[in-house]
């Protein structure tokens, strides 16, 4: 068996830490390690300063085999990797013309005249391993210390990209013997489930199995399944995971809607096709999000019998002809209801929300209500949070598409 090899990313920059960026580079390096097998536990996120940098690359190395940083080797007064990487490690910098020359080349070739501070680009930590960037101008490295090895990798994504899987990956793989491991995953889609219930009803001897494992990701009116298996190859891997995966549908299956890149208005669509079915939509103070996912849905064409769109609830209440302290759980569902009716639908959906409300409210009438409809079925439901939050498009129109495929589902399966 080959060895447990466990890494640790360091992302490097303050804009990290401002806000002001997104570190995608850790997460496409966390997915290549994944696929190679090296255990990953930690990440860190650290700004300009060259002290902590350090700190954190000696922190990474005290608990793992592999250390990658990413960013901080540009040619300002604020680009400190190399610094700390030396600091780190225990030596000083090493000046390479050789490495200056070529940076100067690239230069020349873009017709840019190279100024004097990229010369700092030709210093390396002492005795470290050059790894060489030809889509770019940030040479990166590797320093190997007391049986760790510290990559740096540049910061901008593509010359980042280019060196992990053209260089750092075989290097990988011959310096810890990984040729023959890898980490496989897949991700089951849940819906019309909260993530607490869900890790209830899977169980804690599934939950805290070490090979494969399952995890759990909360998402706005939806929760992932993820299941992980490492072995010596990819058919091993799944069929590790298909034992683990049935042991997990016999318990929550009736909420899986889907796998890895599946969604969910792509499945109700093929439901409904395959039905006949037809569906009509209501939105009140949200936009119209649910109406919009339908209809970009795969082979959704015709699916979408009507939509309407209201302002405010009592825009509602006053085409529904109902009295103004009606709750909007009664308002959404007379709305489907009579939405249905109207147009010979299979099914309606109704939202209901207050546009100007965005916190979490005590009042069990206040935010947004959903409900679905189909003759001889209803279901209904009340969130706290009104049309301004950030998650109420996302969450009302995942739950009440997941709502209308678990009823549809149950009513066809039955005849």
């Amino acid at each position: 068996m080959t060895q447990q090899v466990n890494a640790e990313i360091v992302a490097i920059g303050t804009e990290i830490l401002l806000g002001e960026i997104t570190d995608t580079n850790s997460v496409h390096i966390a997915r290549v390690l994944r696929d190679m097998g090296i255990n990953l536990f930690f990440m860190t996120s650290v700004g300009d300063n060259e002290q902590r940098i350090a700190d954190a690359i000696r922190i990474a190395m005290s608990r793992a085999d592999v250390v990658i940083t990413c960013g901080g080797l540009g040619p300002t007064v604020d680009d400190m990797t190399r610094q700390a990487v030396a600091l780190a490690t225990e030596r000083g910098l090493t000046f390479h013309q050789t490495l200056l020359d070529k940076i100067a080349e690239r230069f020349a070739s873009f017709k840019v005249q190279m100024t004097e501070n990229n010369k700092r680009q030709a210093y390396l930590p002492d005795n470290a391993i050059l790894v060489e960037n030809p889509v770019g101008t940030a040479p990166s490295f590797i320093v190997e210390y007391q049986g760790r090895s510290v990559i740096s990798l540049p910061g901008v994504p593509r010359e980042m990209k280019f060196l992990l899987s053209e260089q750092i990956v075989p290097y990988l793989r011959t310096r810890f013997d990984l040729a023959n491991e890898i980490i496989k995953a897949k991700v089951l889609k849940t819906a019309g489930i909260g993530e607490s219930m869900l890790d209830a009803q899977i169980g804690e001897d599934l939950l805290q199995g070490s090979n494969p494992t399952i995890g759990l990701a909360a998402h706005a009116g939806q929760v992932d399944i993820r299941i992980t298996a490492k072995a010596a190859n990819e058919q091993t891997a799944d069929a590790m995971i298909d034992v683990v995966e049935k042991r997990v549908r016999e318990r929550v299956g009736k909420y899986i809607f889907g796998s890895d890149d599946d969604r969910i208005e792509d499945v109700l669509a093929a439901l409904l096709i395959a039905n006949n079915g037809t569906v009509a939509i209501s939105e009140t103070g949200i936009g119209e999000p649910i109406s919009q996912r339908v209809l970009k849905a795969n082979g959704a064409t015709g699916l979408l019998q009507r939509s309407e769109v209201y302002q405010h609830p009592d825009d509602l209440r006053g085409s529904l002809e109902l009295a103004p302290n009606t709750s909007i759980r009664d308002v959404a569902e007379c709305a489907a209801k009579r939405l249905c009716e109207q147009v010979n639908a299979t099914a309606a959906i109704a939202v209901v929300s207050y546009p100007d409300q965005s916190a979490d409210h005590a009042d069990s009438d206040a935010g947004s209500a959903i409900a679905v409809f189909t003759p001889g079925a209803t279901r209904s439901r009340v969130y706290g949070f009104g049309g301004q939050s950030d998650v109420a498009s996302t969450w009302v129109s995942t739950w009440s598409l997941s709502m209308l495929w678990q009823i549809l589902r149950d009513k066809w399966e039955q005849t």
